[in-house]
């Protein structure tokens, strides 16, 4: 026993201790839970009773001394550590400024509609993007054998069709009637999906922006004003804008809205196809049916609804010509609208 005190007290004198590695080997071989100290004290009980005390007066100043070692070389690394300015870097280099992105073409379309319609009144409604099949479809008068309720057209979740990734933020419209009384104005912008083709003109995820206004008293003139004001605020005074007769479910009568052309100003070019004209969206009345099944009195309240792409918007306004661009991040094309406030 004695002799294996001494071997143990040489090696805990000769142990180098310059690093944090052999220092942890250290205590690990030494004085942990398992260490050579530990094993001796278990054998202290084979040693004669006569010889324990003085054989354990051994150990016990075996382990100071070991635990002394270990103290002292830990602090002396640590003061080592602390006192090393050597950090590898050079600090007489030139600092390198710090540069800001900027927002995404989309981002920036979408606050200036904000900012457009705020200013005449409408706030911003939010509403999820997993919807089920009565608001996205049903409660805006889509019949059952309406195209878009088939899986070419829409994402569905589950394989009762009752659940889906939303096809328009028309979705919103209807939570908005169903959970509040008129009057009503509010935009709805946000990303929605369709099972279509990826392609320079078409996306499987864009973004839509969406208007509704009930009230009692509302006339296809207050829609005609309206979106004479949107579309003179977006894309300047000179805009000219028509409205087509058109067909949606959820709207009556409804109409396509066209803009001049911002390339040719009206002369006729490749973009707007030689007619002067670009389309950005559909509107109409809120069809009687919609507003019933919302919870409203159709004969004493009436609405008119708007939609369109902010892809499609942000292309004619800032002359892109590829969809794509939108989705790809590709830093040379986002960093063309730095200087856009």
């Amino acid at each position: 026993m004695v002799e294996n005190i001494q071997r143990v007290a040489q090696e805990i004198e000769a142990a180098q201790l310059s690093n944090a590695a052999e220092l942890e080997q250290f205590r690990i071989t030494y004085i942990g839970r398992k260490g050579q100290l530990a094993a001796l004290f278990d054998n202290l009980k084979e040693v004669a009773p006569e010889q324990r005390r003085e054989v354990g007066q051994q150990l016990n100043q075996l382990k100071n001394r070991a635990q002394e070692r270990f103290d002292q070389a830990q602090e002396q690394l640590a003061n080592s550590t602390e006192s090393n300015t050597d950090t590898g870097f050079d600090f007489t280099l030139p600092t390198i400024p710090n540069t800001l992105g900027t927002r995404h073409p989309l981002s920036l379309v979408r606050r200036e509609i904000v900012r457009i319609f705020e200013r005449i009144g409408f706030n911003v409604a939010e509403g999820p993007e997993m919807e089920d099949d009565f608001h996205n479809f049903t409660a805006l008068n889509f019949p059952e054998n309406h195209p878009a309720r088939e899986m070419q057209d829409t994402f569905f979740l589950s394989e009762d069709k009752n659940r889906l990734l939303r096809t328009h933020t028309s979705n919103v419209q209807v939570r908005l009637m169903e959970n509040n009384q008129p009057p009503l104005r509010s935009i709805m912008p946000g990303r929605v999906y369709r099972n279509e083709a990826i392609s320079a003109r078409a996306h499987m995820v864009f973004h839509q922006v969406e208007g509704l206004y009930v009230n009692k008293g509302v006339s296809f003139k207050d829609l005609k004003e309206t979106l004479y004001y949107f579309a003179k605020e977006l894309f300047g005074q000179d805009t000219k804008v028509r409205f087509r007769p058109s067909f949606f479910p959820f709207t009556e009568p409804s109409a396509e809205i066209d803009i001049s052309c911002l390339i040719c100003k009206g002369e006729g070019c490749n973009i707007c196809k030689q007619t002067g004209w670009v389309e950005i969206g559909g509107s109409g009345m809120v069809d009687p049916a919609v507003l019933e099944s919302c919870g409203i009195d159709p004969k004493v309240y009436s609405g008119f609804a708007f939609g369109m792409g902010i892809e499609r918007i942000t292309m004619l306004k800032y002359q892109i010509k590829d969809l794509r661009l939108f989705t790809e991040n590709d830093v040379r094309f986002l960093r063309q609208f730095e200087g856009v406030i």
